[in-house]
């Protein structure tokens, strides 16, 4: 194979001086991601976790898959108040994926609380 270089050659650097940049000497200020105390309070929120069943309270007025793919679609009666589901993940915003016997969906916290199973 052949060289660009010629033999005993080096490879040539930039002839523009390069400067390195200082370190600000300013605060810097970095917002921290806690819980919000509304949450842990109302609705019982903190016990969920992933693999919770649940039980919808309130039939949410527009379904989204949790596909790669996701469709928003009305919700022609195929989620209904009493209906249980598992947690299956966690999204931004108390959003989570439900999965249900008709199958998974992307579904705001106010529309099911945990299910009780204590018999």
């Amino acid at each position: 194979m052949k060289t660009l270089l010629g033999a005993g050659s080096s490879p040539r650097l930039p002839s523009c001086p390069l400067r390195l940049l200082q370190p600000s000497k300013a605060p810097v200020s970095l917002p921290r991601c806690q819980g919000d105390s509304r949450n842990e309070t109302s609705g019982g929120k903190s016990d969920l976790s992933i693999g919770s069943p649940v039980v919808v309270v309130e039939a949410p007025p527009t379904l989204k898959t949790a596909t790669a793919m996701s469709s928003l679609r009305i919700n022609t009666g195929l989620v209904k108040q009493g209906d249980v589901g598992r947690i299956i993940a966690r999204k931004p915003k108390d959003v989570w994926a439900v999965r249900l016997a008709i199958g998974t969906y992307l579904i705001d916290g106010k529309y099911f609380k945990p299910l009780n199973v204590d018999e």
